[in-house]
């Protein structure tokens, strides 16, 4: 029997939210998640949009897998 692992090289996940806090707390979240499969956060990028007087909050996290060795 032959038993092949593949692991998660890099992941992108987009995020929204009303407020910043809310945006931030989704992240976390998110980042502690991805802890458990080994990837890491290389890149954050955000941006805030008004519309109607609204802000709306989005970004985008980019893990890459942790540098260890097996």
């Amino acid at each position: 029997m032959n038993f092949q692992l593949d692991l998660i090289q890099d992941k992108v996940e987009f995020f929204e939210a009303d407020t910043i806090r809310n945006l931030e707390k989704q992240i976390q979240t998110q980042i502690e998640i991805n802890k458990a499969i080994l990837l890491e956060v290389q890149s954050v990028s955000h941006q805030m949009h008004v519309e109607e007087g609204h802000r709306f909050y989005s970004a985008v996290v980019h893990f890459k897998m942790k540098n260890n060795k097996f």
